[in-house]
């Protein structure tokens, strides 16, 4: 299967440079039929019995800008995953002129590069000067907007989602973006559960596939945790013959990371290289919100496994309606394809 064939043509002017107000104000196209709606009106297309499932993992101040301490030129980190030890895989600047031993340094933290991976990605030892790592991103890091996003947001707090709690991550789930407490609420009153799952974002949610076919993709590995309480909520919901809504491609990964047999997914923590691709067979997710993503990167493979062809049509429909694309656009609602 070629990556050429999820590749479309999203025209810049299409890309959302600004964060709507307020957060449930978004477009909201239903895939199924392809009508428009607004966020807020989720709950009232969502059915009784139906369980959402979100993303709760705060997005961490992970972008360091700094300098190289033996040149002095200018040097960028983005923190992905801990692996151990304080150690962490990260995408960096300059990434072809970094070698092993080289060390950054960014405010009073520093970092020594272990080992440099190529595409701009390498391991890197960091020294927090004797700081909680917390502390000192919340001191010396940025929050990482994503590189397509040249507007600014006055408040770092609305690239979090609104029930935002726990491990951080690289990026924000964005589908989780247009709730409020509100939408929320609403969705309780008619009947919906929710529960949630955390899934830290890894390097292939920031570029677009690289190799000319999916089977040559190599798929990162992220680290994802199941509560038992989500895990007792997804086999209710089947029980009751409720959907299992996914708010986001993170939380499909997630659950189907973990999914022992149809609607049951193991409680705990684990990590996952799973790369959904068409013929995907889905075992726990039956409908999806989900924002526009970026042409031929990972997601879009991913929606097209979950709606079929239907995708290429919604997301021509969108484009010709100005529905606002990428992390701060607006979003859609499909049902799995059967």
């Amino acid at each position: 299967m070629n990556t050429a064939d999820f590749v479309y043509d999203l025209p810049e002017a299409a890309i959302a440079q600004s964060a709507l107000e307020p957060r449930d104000a978004a477009r909201l196209l239903a895939a199924d039929d392809l009508t428009d709606h607004r966020f807020r009106d989720l709950p009232g297309m969502l059915r009784p019995g139906d369980l959402l499932v979100v993303n709760r993992t705060r997005v961490r101040r992970a972008r360091l800008r700094g300098h190289r301490e033996a040149t002095g030129g200018r040097a960028e980190a983005l923190l992905l995953r801990p692996e151990s030890d304080g150690r962490w895989e990260a995408l960096v600047r300059p990434g072809r002129r970094l070698r092993a031993g080289e060390r950054l340094r960014f405010g009073e933290m520093a970092a020594t590069v272990l080992e440099a991976r190529g595409e701009g990605e390498a391991l890197l030892a960091l020294d927090t000067g004797g700081l909680p790592l917390d502390e000192a991103l919340a001191r010396w890091g940025e929050v990482p907007l994503p590189p397509y996003f040249k507007g600014r947001l006055e408040d770092p707090e609305r690239y979090q989602t609104v029930y935002a709690a726990g491990a951080g991550s690289a990026a924000a789930p964005t589908a989780g973006l247009h709730f409020t407490p509100e939408v929320l609420a609403a969705a309780g009153e008619r009947g919906i559960a929710l529960a949630a799952v955390d899934l830290e974002i890894g390097v292939d949610t920031f570029r677009p596939i690289a190799a000319a076919r999916l089977q040559d993709h190599r798929m990162h590995r992220e680290s994802y945790a199941v509560p038992e309480e989500t895990a007792a909520a997804v086999a209710a919901a089947r029980a009751r013959r409720g959907r299992v809504v996914a708010v986001g491609t993170t939380v499909v990964r997630a659950l189907e990371s973990a999914a022992t047999g149809p609607g049951e997914v193991r409680p705990g923590a684990d990590s996952t290289a799973l790369f959904i691709t068409p013929g995907y067979p889905f075992r726990v997710v039956d409908a999806l919100v989900t924002n526009f993503h970026v042409p031929g990167s990972t997601l879009v493979v991913l929606i097209a496994a979950f709606m079929g062809e239907r995708w290429r049509e919604a997301y021509r429909v969108a484009l010709e309606r100005g529905y606002r694309f990428l992390s701060f656009g607006d979003a859609m609602l499909a049902s799995r394809v059967p």
